[in-house]
């Protein structure tokens, strides 16, 4: 890309070969790239549930380079969104300077309208120069590593150790492995979304994460005996590892496998050398908020904008009205129902 005197030039990329290795060379040289500006997602979110990607790269005149990710997710009824990134904690503009990251976010602006689309979401970990006011409950919670994971485990507070030394006294062990450990880990994700109300992601979407990410991605399970009672899915991403996905069974909490299933986890990610355990989003002081606290995870901001482009539009407090009542709604059917529609729901649910 050459650029005008001043002016980032903004481009899309298309399907052309070695595109995702463009894209790398250059989200993966800006501090501020996350796991959500990783390539990859543009194949699995496609793929999976046939959204059309936006991946804008700009460059300036000094030779400075950004991306932002976006997919164009048509809705029905209540219209189509552009949104940086979908069911992602994160994402937005990744830049060299302010002046790239602006340049971005109208570009991705001018595509939602140039297709109609009624609002762009961008959730980001970096507050923009947007007059829309983001909202800015949820936080990012993640964990410096030390390279030893006995320093680790001395650093955690006495309860915490309790906590997992009471899962291992119950007899429950975890057990890492890839793909395979899909069909166990989706089961239990599945029946633990219907609990609490969220339509889960088909497993095809699943398989496209692991198709995409190789050995970047593991499914960490763990039992009572033969029986698979909790698992979450880790991802890597240049020095992190972050756990998008986790659910145990309720009936299991009181033997503390949630502790055990992330200690084993975390001890992993020590272990193989890199710098920082990603939680994921947690909304500030909610009951998942507590737990990654207890592990000494820090706290960092998200600003999450919705912006719309029909000037006067209530579509947020509309969609709120709407996910409170489909939460009611999806408690009350059937675990079989929820499985069979849940994901025909879930391409549909951006957050």
């Amino acid at each position: 890309m050459s650029a005008s005197p001043g002016q980032p030039v903004v481009r899309m990329l298309g399907d052309e070969e070695g595109g995702d290795a463009v894209w790398q060379r250059v989200a993966s040289g800006l501090p501020q790239s996350t796991l959500a500006h990783a390539p990859e997602w543009r194949t699995v979110i496609r793929r999976a549930y046939g959204h059309e990607p936006i991946y804008l790269i700009a460059e300036d005149e000094e030779g400075q380079g950004g991306v932002l990710p976006a997919f164009l997710v048509r809705r029905p009824v209540i219209g189509t969104v552009a949104a940086s990134m979908p069911f992602l904690d994160a994402g937005g503009p990744c830049a060299g300077s302010a002046a790239l990251a602006h340049a971005l976010v109208e570009r991705l602006l001018a595509e939602a309208l140039r297709v109609n689309a009624s609002s762009v979401d961008i959730r980001c970990a970096e507050r923009l120069s947007l007059e829309a006011i983001p909202l800015a409950h949820k936080v990012n919670m993640s964990l410096a590593l030390p390279g030893d994971s006995d320093r680790l485990w001395k650093q955690f507070d006495g309860s915490v150790r309790n906590q997992i030394r009471k899962a291992q006294r119950s007899g429950l062990a975890v057990e890492f492995g890839g793909a395979e450990k899909l069909d166990d880990f989706h089961r239990i994700f599945a029946a633990r979304m219907h609990d609490l109300g969220s339509p889960v992601h088909a497993k095809r979407f699943f398989d496209a994460v692991f198709d995409a990410f190789g050995n970047r991605a593991r499914v960490a399970l763990i039992h009572k005996g033969s029986t698979p009672i909790g698992g979450l899915v880790a991802l890597t991403s240049n020095d992190v590892m972050t756990v998008p996905w986790a659910s145990c069974l309720p009936e299991y909490f009181s033997l503390c496998s949630n502790m055990l299933l992330y200690w084993e986890t975390i001890r992993a990610a020590c272990l193989e050398g890199h710098s920082r355990f990603d939680f994921g989003r947690s909304t500030r002081d909610s009951g998942t908020y507590r737990f990654k606290r207890q592990w000494g995870a820090v706290e960092s901001p998200l600003y999450w904008y919705s912006i719309s482009t029909t000037p006067h539009s209530d579509r947020p407090a509309r969609e709120s009205a709407a996910a409170a009542y489909l939460v009611g709604l999806w408690k009350r059917l059937p675990l079989s129902v929820t499985r069979c529609l849940g994901p025909h729901v879930r391409r549909y649910l951006i957050q």
